[in-house]
């Protein structure tokens, strides 16, 4: 793992940043535009998971982070049930059901390989750099 000096440098964050930009995009047409409750939850819980990683960086400390980061990693689940509301309610088409779910996927995946780095590692701080 390289240096991260700002949570930008986070690649679960970069993922999530992604994954926003495709829920608003997909929210914001269509019926599912209509749909003020799904797509609204969708969005909060799209902005949760960055918002969340961003935020437990700075707080200071290693297990605050990792608990920041395990709300991000739930909303993220939450996301993916939404999603079968979604399709279920004929809002997405299977293909891009299929892209944000795999989208959600990495980014879950990234959030809990970056959980367990920090389960194993004594850092304290928000300077995250490999010990040599």
């Amino acid at each position: 793992m390289s240096s991260i000096e700002r949570f930008e440098d986070i690649e679960a964050w970069r993922k999530a940043r992604e994954l926003n930009r495709l829920i608003y995009k997909v929210t914001s047409e269509g019926k599912f535009a209509k749909d003020f409750a799904l797509r609204d939850q969708m969005r909060r819980a799209s902005i949760s998971i960055m918002s969340n990683i961003a935020e437990g960086f700075d707080r200071g400390g290693n297990k605050e982070f990792r608990q920041f980061l395990s709300i991000a990693k739930g909303s993220a689940s939450e996301i993916k049930s939404q999603l079968y509301a979604a399709l279920d309610a004929g809002f997405l088409e299977e293909n891009q059901f299929q892209k944000i779910y795999d989208l959600v996927v990495d980014t879950s995946r990234l959030l809990g390989g970056f959980l367990k780095y920090l389960k194993k590692s004594d850092l304290k701080g928000t300077k995250f750099k490999e010990k040599p």
